[in-house]
Protein backbone atom coordinates (compact mmCIF):
# COMPACT_ATOMS: atom_id res chain seq x y z
CA UNK A 1 0.00 0.00 0.00
CA UNK A 2 1.12 3.31 -0.26
CA UNK A 3 1.28 5.75 2.63
CA UNK A 4 1.46 9.34 2.46
CA UNK A 5 4.07 10.84 4.77
CA UNK A 6 4.16 14.70 3.73
CA UNK A 7 2.42 16.38 0.62
CA UNK A 8 3.48 14.35 -2.50
CA UNK A 9 5.48 11.77 -0.38
CA UNK A 10 4.07 8.25 -0.82
CA UNK A 11 6.07 5.46 0.32
CA UNK A 12 5.27 1.52 -0.18
CA UNK A 13 4.37 -0.05 2.52
CA UNK A 14 3.90 -3.58 3.76
CA UNK A 15 2.66 -4.96 6.83
CA UNK A 16 2.89 -8.45 8.06
CA UNK A 17 1.09 -10.03 11.39
CA UNK A 18 -1.18 -8.50 13.70
CA UNK A 19 0.13 -6.02 15.96
CA UNK A 20 -2.41 -7.06 18.83
CA UNK A 21 -2.88 -10.64 19.46
CA UNK A 22 -5.44 -12.82 21.91
CA UNK A 23 -3.43 -14.17 24.98
CA UNK A 24 -5.53 -15.49 27.54
CA UNK A 25 -7.87 -12.81 29.32
CA UNK A 26 -6.36 -10.24 27.15
CA UNK A 27 -5.24 -8.98 24.10
CA UNK A 28 -1.32 -8.51 24.30
CA UNK A 29 0.34 -5.39 21.82
CA UNK A 30 3.60 -6.57 19.85
CA UNK A 31 6.06 -4.73 19.17
CA UNK A 32 6.58 -3.55 15.59
CA UNK A 33 9.84 -4.10 13.57
CA UNK A 34 10.53 -1.62 11.48
CA UNK A 35 12.78 -2.49 8.56
CA UNK A 36 14.81 -0.39 6.95
CA UNK A 37 16.44 -1.78 3.49
CA UNK A 38 20.23 -1.57 2.11
CA UNK A 39 20.99 0.15 -1.13
CA UNK A 40 21.00 3.01 -1.38
CA UNK A 41 18.99 2.27 -4.88
CA UNK A 42 17.44 -1.03 -3.86
CA UNK A 43 14.12 -1.61 -2.59
CA UNK A 44 12.66 -3.63 0.64
CA UNK A 45 12.65 -7.10 -0.97
CA UNK A 46 15.61 -8.49 0.58
CA UNK A 47 14.08 -8.89 3.66
CA UNK A 48 11.59 -11.55 1.97
CA UNK A 49 10.59 -13.89 2.77
CA UNK A 50 13.65 -14.15 5.58
CA UNK A 51 12.03 -12.47 8.27
CA UNK A 52 8.84 -13.58 8.27
CA UNK A 53 11.01 -15.72 10.93
CA UNK A 54 10.16 -13.18 13.13
CA UNK A 55 6.30 -12.69 12.48
CA UNK A 56 5.47 -14.73 15.61
CA UNK A 57 7.29 -12.29 18.37
CA UNK A 58 6.89 -8.44 16.17
CA UNK A 59 4.44 -6.81 13.56
CA UNK A 60 6.77 -6.12 10.78
CA UNK A 61 6.60 -3.18 8.87
CA UNK A 62 8.35 -3.16 5.57
CA UNK A 63 8.74 -0.19 3.71
CA UNK A 64 11.09 1.27 0.48
CA UNK A 65 13.00 4.43 1.01
CA UNK A 66 11.86 7.82 -0.12
CA UNK A 67 12.78 7.65 -3.95
CA UNK A 68 13.14 3.78 -3.77
CA UNK A 69 11.25 0.42 -5.11
CA UNK A 70 7.63 1.60 -5.21
CA UNK A 71 7.74 4.62 -3.29
CA UNK A 72 7.17 8.10 -4.81
CA UNK A 73 10.20 9.62 -7.08
CA UNK A 74 11.30 12.63 -5.70
CA UNK A 75 14.20 15.31 -6.71
CA UNK A 76 18.03 14.35 -5.89
CA UNK A 77 18.51 17.34 -3.22
CA UNK A 78 15.73 14.97 -1.04
CA UNK A 79 18.16 12.52 -1.68
CA UNK A 80 19.82 12.39 1.99
CA UNK A 81 20.29 10.53 5.05
CA UNK A 82 18.60 13.26 6.79
CA UNK A 83 15.41 13.26 4.64
CA UNK A 84 15.23 9.51 5.11
CA UNK A 85 15.89 9.66 8.53
CA UNK A 86 13.63 12.03 9.08
CA UNK A 87 10.99 9.80 7.65
CA UNK A 88 11.49 7.06 9.75
CA UNK A 89 9.65 9.44 11.94
CA UNK A 90 7.35 10.58 9.07
CA UNK A 91 5.87 7.03 8.58
CA UNK A 92 5.00 5.88 11.96
CA UNK A 93 3.33 9.34 12.76
CA UNK A 94 1.39 8.49 9.59
CA UNK A 95 0.88 4.57 10.73
CA UNK A 96 0.45 5.61 14.36
CA UNK A 97 3.77 3.56 15.64
CA UNK A 98 4.94 4.75 19.05
CA UNK A 99 8.05 3.49 20.07
CA UNK A 100 9.25 0.95 17.07
CA UNK A 101 12.11 -1.52 17.10
CA UNK A 102 13.89 -0.01 14.05
CA UNK A 103 16.44 -2.30 11.84
CA UNK A 104 18.95 -0.97 9.57
CA UNK A 105 20.58 -3.19 7.35
CA UNK A 106 23.40 -1.63 5.50
CA UNK A 107 22.71 1.70 4.14
CA UNK A 108 19.64 1.14 6.02
CA UNK A 109 21.74 1.45 8.54
CA UNK A 110 23.34 4.43 7.27
CA UNK A 111 19.58 5.83 7.76
CA UNK A 112 19.29 4.54 11.04
CA UNK A 113 22.67 5.89 12.43
CA UNK A 114 21.60 9.48 11.63
CA UNK A 115 18.31 8.38 12.92
CA UNK A 116 19.68 7.91 16.60
CA UNK A 117 21.32 11.16 16.44
CA UNK A 118 18.07 13.25 15.07
CA UNK A 119 15.44 11.82 16.61
CA UNK A 120 17.44 9.75 19.99
CA UNK A 121 14.17 9.30 21.85
CA UNK A 122 11.91 8.29 19.29
CA UNK A 123 12.74 3.96 18.96
CA UNK A 124 12.60 1.80 21.57
CA UNK A 125 15.47 -0.39 20.21
CA UNK A 126 17.70 -0.22 17.09
CA UNK A 127 19.61 -2.90 15.14
CA UNK A 128 22.39 -1.56 12.85
CA UNK A 129 23.22 -4.55 10.90
CA UNK A 130 26.21 -5.03 8.84
CA UNK A 131 26.85 -1.42 8.19
CA UNK A 132 29.19 1.94 8.79
CA UNK A 133 29.92 4.81 10.11
CA UNK A 134 31.70 6.02 6.97
CA UNK A 135 33.35 5.72 3.94
CA UNK A 136 36.57 3.44 5.58
CA UNK A 137 37.62 2.80 1.72
CA UNK A 138 41.45 1.55 3.15
CA UNK A 139 39.22 -1.02 5.21
CA UNK A 140 36.96 -2.18 2.25
CA UNK A 141 40.18 -2.69 0.00
CA UNK A 142 42.16 -4.85 2.43
CA UNK A 143 39.24 -7.08 2.97
CA UNK A 144 38.08 -7.23 -1.03
CA UNK A 145 42.06 -8.10 -1.46
CA UNK A 146 41.55 -10.75 1.32
CA UNK A 147 38.64 -12.29 -0.21
CA UNK A 148 38.94 -12.13 -3.97
CA UNK A 149 42.54 -10.98 -4.47
CA UNK A 150 43.48 -8.31 -6.95
CA UNK A 151 41.09 -8.39 -9.09
CA UNK A 152 38.76 -7.28 -6.37
CA UNK A 153 40.49 -4.94 -4.96
CA UNK A 154 40.91 -3.26 -8.09
CA UNK A 155 37.01 -3.35 -9.03
CA UNK A 156 36.18 -1.87 -5.79
CA UNK A 157 38.75 1.10 -5.60
CA UNK A 158 37.62 2.10 -9.24
CA UNK A 159 34.20 1.78 -8.11
CA UNK A 160 34.37 3.98 -4.53
CA UNK A 161 36.84 6.41 -5.99
CA UNK A 162 34.87 7.28 -9.36
CA UNK A 163 30.52 5.45 -8.88
CA UNK A 164 29.26 5.38 -12.08
CA UNK A 165 27.65 2.87 -14.79
CA UNK A 166 31.19 1.57 -15.72
CA UNK A 167 32.61 0.96 -12.39
CA UNK A 168 29.67 -0.41 -10.85
CA UNK A 169 29.40 -2.83 -13.58
CA UNK A 170 32.61 -4.44 -12.95
CA UNK A 171 32.06 -4.07 -9.23
CA UNK A 172 29.00 -6.28 -9.71
CA UNK A 173 30.29 -8.74 -11.31
CA UNK A 174 34.10 -9.00 -9.19
CA UNK A 175 33.08 -7.63 -6.17
CA UNK A 176 29.53 -8.66 -5.32
CA UNK A 177 30.10 -12.18 -5.05
CA UNK A 178 32.45 -11.68 -2.30
CA UNK A 179 29.76 -10.28 -0.35
CA UNK A 180 28.82 -13.67 1.44
CA UNK A 181 30.29 -16.76 2.28
CA UNK A 182 27.40 -19.01 1.28
CA UNK A 183 25.68 -19.13 -1.87
CA UNK A 184 22.01 -17.72 -1.49
CA UNK A 185 19.51 -19.52 -0.69
CA UNK A 186 17.27 -17.96 -3.22
CA UNK A 187 19.09 -17.58 -6.46
CA UNK A 188 16.14 -15.29 -8.02
CA UNK A 189 15.56 -13.25 -4.89
CA UNK A 190 18.33 -10.48 -6.64
CA UNK A 191 15.84 -10.45 -10.16
CA UNK A 192 13.14 -9.63 -7.68
CA UNK A 193 14.67 -6.24 -6.56
CA UNK A 194 13.95 -2.81 -8.03
CA UNK A 195 16.67 -0.93 -8.74
CA UNK A 196 16.77 2.80 -8.94
CA UNK A 197 20.72 3.53 -10.36
CA UNK A 198 21.02 7.08 -10.13
CA UNK A 199 20.13 7.42 -6.40
CA UNK A 200 22.98 4.31 -6.19
CA UNK A 201 25.42 6.78 -7.51
CA UNK A 202 24.43 10.06 -6.76
CA UNK A 203 25.14 9.05 -2.67
CA UNK A 204 28.10 6.90 -3.37
CA UNK A 205 29.95 9.85 -5.04
CA UNK A 206 28.58 12.41 -2.68
CA UNK A 207 27.12 12.25 0.80
CA UNK A 208 29.16 8.47 1.58
CA UNK A 209 32.04 9.88 0.61
CA UNK A 210 32.47 12.39 3.58
CA UNK A 211 29.92 10.95 6.66
CA UNK A 212 30.88 10.27 9.72
CA UNK A 213 28.00 9.04 11.64
CA UNK A 214 30.17 8.20 14.80
CA UNK A 215 29.25 11.49 16.73
CA UNK A 216 25.94 11.36 16.58
CA UNK A 217 25.92 7.53 17.93
CA UNK A 218 26.64 9.58 21.61
CA UNK A 219 22.56 10.71 21.26
CA UNK A 220 21.74 6.99 21.60
CA UNK A 221 18.34 6.69 24.55
CA UNK A 222 17.37 3.15 24.10
CA UNK A 223 19.12 -0.41 23.09
CA UNK A 224 21.01 -0.86 20.24
CA UNK A 225 21.97 -4.19 18.65
CA UNK A 226 25.23 -3.96 16.38
CA UNK A 227 25.53 -7.00 14.24
CA UNK A 228 28.60 -7.57 12.27
CA UNK A 229 29.56 -10.56 9.71
CA UNK A 230 33.39 -11.00 10.60
CA UNK A 231 34.19 -11.90 6.64
CA UNK A 232 31.87 -8.41 5.31
CA UNK A 233 34.34 -7.09 2.66
CA UNK A 234 31.63 -3.67 2.21
CA UNK A 235 31.53 -2.92 5.59
CA UNK A 236 34.00 -4.67 7.59
CA UNK A 237 34.57 -5.92 11.38
CA UNK A 238 36.29 -2.97 12.05
CA UNK A 239 33.51 -0.68 11.20
CA UNK A 240 30.85 -2.22 13.57
CA UNK A 241 33.63 -2.12 16.13
CA UNK A 242 34.16 1.79 15.78
CA UNK A 243 29.87 1.78 16.14
CA UNK A 244 29.73 0.14 18.98
CA UNK A 245 32.53 2.20 20.87
CA UNK A 246 30.67 5.48 20.14
CA UNK A 247 27.43 4.06 21.79
CA UNK A 248 26.69 5.03 24.99
CA UNK A 249 27.92 1.81 26.54
CA UNK A 250 24.94 1.03 28.67
CA UNK A 251 22.67 0.64 25.47
CA UNK A 252 25.14 -1.14 23.58
CA UNK A 253 25.52 -4.82 22.75
CA UNK A 254 27.52 -6.11 19.95
CA UNK A 255 27.17 -9.58 17.87
CA UNK A 256 29.94 -11.01 15.99
CA UNK A 257 29.76 -13.74 13.55
CA UNK A 258 31.84 -15.79 12.64
CA UNK A 259 32.33 -17.40 8.77
CA UNK A 260 29.85 -15.06 7.74
CA UNK A 261 29.46 -11.58 5.79
CA UNK A 262 27.13 -8.88 4.47
CA UNK A 263 23.65 -9.45 5.99
CA UNK A 264 24.56 -12.32 8.73
CA UNK A 265 21.28 -13.82 8.59
CA UNK A 266 21.85 -14.98 5.03
CA UNK A 267 24.79 -17.22 6.09
CA UNK A 268 24.16 -17.76 9.93
CA UNK A 269 19.99 -17.67 9.67
CA UNK A 270 19.56 -20.00 12.94
CA UNK A 271 22.37 -17.83 14.76
CA UNK A 272 21.46 -14.48 13.80
CA UNK A 273 17.69 -15.26 14.21
CA UNK A 274 18.18 -16.68 17.58
CA UNK A 275 19.85 -13.32 18.30
CA UNK A 276 17.54 -10.95 17.00
CA UNK A 277 14.59 -12.73 18.65
CA UNK A 278 16.31 -12.62 22.40
CA UNK A 279 16.65 -8.72 21.39
CA UNK A 280 13.30 -8.15 20.60
CA UNK A 281 11.59 -10.18 23.71
CA UNK A 282 14.71 -8.54 25.93
CA UNK A 283 12.65 -6.01 28.42
CA UNK A 284 13.39 -2.35 28.24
Amino acid sequence: MQITIAPGTQLFVDIEGAGLVPDGASMRVKPTLLLLHGGPGYDHSGFKPAFTHLADIAQIVYYDHRGHGRSSRCPPEQWTLDTWADDVVRLCDALGISKPIVLGQSFGGFVAQRYIARHPGHAAKVILSSTSPHLGLVRKLAMFEQLGGQAARAAAQAFWQAPAPATWAAYNQVCMPLYNTCQAADLQARGRTLFNEPILFASASGEQQTMNLLPGLAAAACPVLVMVGEQDPVCPLADSLDIAAALPLRWMQLARFANAGHGVWRDRPEAAFARLREFILQPT
